[in-house]
């Protein structure tokens, strides 16, 4: 059996696209026959233009195969970022012209490794396991919605109808997005929902029982996506300003990241820094005495399961977040002791902060890992790709 993997991500990248993936593809491999065979076929790291790290472009790992294709330099700008998967698209193309696969997975926040492996499953004629970590078309009514590049969202609709139309089966990371899909493609979509986890890195964190005091410095980490998604430049500025003891650290790149910059240029309690590698982020997080993010206020947003609430749950460290919709409800029922506010809202995050009374729950955070643990997700979603092959 040779089972053919796409995903524009794959370690050792930084992202949370690159983690799941390899965490799916350790676990397919464990259910596998010494003869069969996993190729991926992804890009050199490529994610944050400031975070550079060597990888082979071919390597061979007992029964996986990696092929990783060299892409432009982008720095997550419209146009570099559709010239590097044009590169990637037709470099894939190109490489598994003459394979002959068992079962296709494409794994896709951008629609476009979706829509590359729709084309390989028709071409191949077989079948094809989709696992959607967003909702692009949705979001980019959004972004686009101003922009004279508005014009390519009736594109986007139809690559996105032809690609979850190829699918023999579409995974949702979020079940916010299940209502999204069936309205358009029918009630009968057979679909999963295979959520984001936690990876073991992070299950090894201990609870310092130290009450905050709100009254000395406090640290207060970011980690992730500096893009239009997140909105940072929108409260970061505003409540580094508001509350003068609170030092901000800011850990990754993205799109708006000189937005941000610029407008915290004379805030002398923010720190923005370069990505970093997992060792050196778990660190951070030690060192943190609250964890932040945001999505930004857009409608769209209301229906993601942001990953990075599990990655910081399992510190068992404060959590303030901006988000609203379905991530807001599954706070409320997962993680009540985490702050929420709506998103950019600097009047309803200073009212969550100055509420907080420093406490962790930290019996409802270990129930929340245990039934989180991506190991065993994926271990499920495997099962369930293996399924297509017997029917």
């Amino acid at each position: 059996m040779k089972i053919l993997i796409i995903s524009f991500y794959y370690e050792p990248d930084l992202c949370p696209g690159s983690f799941r993936t390899t965490s799916f593809v350790k676990a397919l491999n464990s259910f596998l026959k010494d003869e069969d065979v996993i190729e991926v076929v992804t890009t050199l790291p490529n994610r944050y233009s400031s975070f550079a790290i060597a990888a082979n472009e071919f390597e061979v790992q007992g029964k996986i195969r990696i092929r990783r294709i060299k892409i432009p330099l982008h720095k997550s700008g419209f146009y570099d970022q559709a010239k590097s998967f044009f590169v990637y698209f037709i470099k894939t193309l190109t490489y598994v012209r003459r394979e002959k696969y068992d079962v296709i997975f494409a794994t896709s926040s951008r629609l476009f490794s979706a829509f590359l492996g729709a084309i390989i499953a028709r071409y191949k004629k077989a079948p094809l396991y989709l696992d959607i970590r967003d909702i692009f078309t949705d979001t980019m009514r959004y972004v686009l919605r101003k922009s004279k590049k508005k014009h390519v969202i009736s594109l986007l609709v139809f690559i996105e109808k032809f690609t979850i139309r190829s699918a023999n089966n579409v995974n949702l990371v979020s079940p916010g997005f299940v209502s999204y899909f069936r309205e358009r493609y029918g009630q009968n979509l057979k679909c999963s929902i295979y959520s984001n986890g936690i990876d073991e890195e992070f299950l090894h964190f201990k609870s310092s029982n130290i009450l905050l005091n709100k009254e000395k410095r406090i640290r207060m980490t970011y980690t992730g996506n500096i893009g239009e998604g997140q909105g940072l430049e929108k409260i970061v500025p505003q409540i580094a300003q508001r509350y003068p003891n609170i030092d901000f650290y800011i850990i990754g790149d993205g799109g708006q990241k000189k937005v941000l910059l610029t407008s915290t240029a004379k805030c002398h309690n923010v720190r923005l820094l370069n990505p970093v590698n997992r060792r050196e982020l778990i660190d951070h997080y030690e060192k943190s005495d609250i964890l932040f993010f945001q999505l930004n206020d857009y409608d769209a947003f209301k229906r993601v399961l942001p990953s990075k609430i599990f990655e910081y749950a399992a510190t068992l460290k404060p959590i303030i977040a901006g988000v609203d919709g379905f991530a807001r409800r599954f706070l409320e029922e997962h993680l009540p002791d985490a702050m929420i506010y709506k998103p950019c809202d600097i009047d309803g995050f200073c009212h969550e902060f100055d509420q907080f009374n420093g406490r962790v729950d930290i019996e409802k955070r270990r129930v929340f890992i245990n039934k989180y643990s991506r190991k065993n997700i994926m271990k499920a979603m495997t099962l369930d790709l293996l399924s297509l092959l017997e029917s």
